[in-house]
């Protein structure tokens, strides 16, 4: 059953300026609902346009203005179409009811609609927008301060998306378990990137597949699907991946060994002996280092958690920081982003003769296993 509603009316009409003889042309619809709103509302929409020779029905009384005169409504033609003495000011009221007519039919239009009619109208809309659009709004929203390395996973995604479907646009009215199910066994074969030989390992393809569901997930909450079809699909499992450390002469070796980026150097061997992640050390400031007799500690921040933390750490890490500095600045400058690091990590030790494969990432793990 269609519902009830009052008819809206567009009409023409007049406001007079206050420093010329002139008159503004606008629209008023009423009554007009709106969300929210218990009573019907006025709406007006000015046309920027002027006319100055309106003529005035003498018969049909307005109101009266702040000096006192009685003023009239503007005549009307049969059509209802204000009538002017110049030629000029008729075509511009010809156009401003060829622009009510238009607002009268949208009025007219919107009243056919019920509730649900107008659902099913929005959830069409959705339904051909764009997921790889949409997926590309997520990721900049949702990681504007997130580091390096995560936006560059998350676009890394998209990508993939835009291989799987060939370049063409991949609407949510697509997106259902079989899609998914198919995306995730197309990760399972991608090949690397960056000119690498082979396919990403299966723990690249879990983490990926992870954001995949993540941006599915969002677009439920958004309402662009009815299901939240990510929590039905199982991710992809990892592999327990086997980790190499390096033992104190290796670390001795490597102390020994000349690195391209001092404070590269520098930063590796506080985290192995501190057991600090990277996040935390690239943004240490001399202020959270504090040295109490033959004490020395740390008071930071965690990056990740958000607590405070107040560490002790040898004498020997203390040292490695250098001469201290002004408070504000950072205690490892210049160090290189996450995404980025691991590739002059690899020279150096590469270049102290160890052939494991070592990451900064792993630089906290190292004196655990002596």
């Amino acid at each position: 059953m269609k519902k009830a509603m009052l008819h809206t009316k567009v009409s023409v009409k007049l406001r007079k300026s206050e420093l010329r003889d002139e008159w503004y042309l606008y629209l008023e619809a009423y009554p007009v609902f709106k969300p929210g709103h218990d009573k019907p509302c006025r709406e007006r929409e000015y046309l920027n346009r002027i006319i100055t020779t309106p003529m005035w029905d003498k018969i049909r009384p307005a109101r009266i203005d702040k000096d006192g005169v009685q003023t009239y409504k503007p005549k009307r033609d049969m059509n209802g179409i204000i009538i002017c003495r110049s030629k000029t000011d008729r075509e511009t009221c010809i156009f401003a009811d060829n622009v009510r007519n238009l607002r009268q039919h949208e009025y007219d239009s919107a009243e056919l609609y019920t509730d649900t009619d107008q659902e099913m109208v929005e959830k069409k809309a959705k339904g051909q927008v764009n997921f790889i659009d949409y997926f590309a709004k997520v990721t900049e929203t949702r990681h504007k301060k997130s580091s390096k390395s995560i936006i560059v996973n998350w676009n890394r995604v998209q990508e993939l998306m835009k291989i799987y479907t060939e370049g063409k646009p991949l609407p949510f009215s697509k997106i259902d378990l079989r899609l998914i199910d198919s995306f995730k066994t197309f990760l399972l074969t991608v090949p690397q990137g960056g000119g690498k030989s082979g396919i990403i390992s299966q723990n690249t393809a879990s983490t990926y597949f992870s954001i995949f569901k993540a941006a599915v997930h969002q677009a439920f909450i958004d309402g662009y699907l009815d299901v939240d079809l990510a929590a039905k699909v199982k991710g992809v499992p990892e592999e327990e991946s086997r980790r190499e450390y390096l033992t104190i002469d290796e670390l001795n070796l490597l102390a020994a060994t000349p690195c391209n980026y001092p404070m590269l150097k520098k930063a590796a061997f506080f985290s192995a002996l501190t057991g600090l992640r990277h996040c935390d050390i690239r943004k240490m400031t001399w202020q959270e280092l504090s040295k109490e007799g033959d004490h020395y500690r740390i008071n930071f921040t965690q990056k990740k958690t958000g607590g405070v933390e107040y560490m002790p750490i040898s004498e020997q890490a203390y040292l490695i920081c250098g001469e201290p500095q002004e408070p504000d600045r950072l205690v490892f400058e210049g160090l290189q982003d996450p995404s980025y690091i691991n590739r002059p990590v690899k020279v150096w030790v590469e270049a102290a003769g160890i052939k494991k494969h070592i990451t900064f990432h792993m630089a906290k793990h190292k004196l655990i296993h002596k």
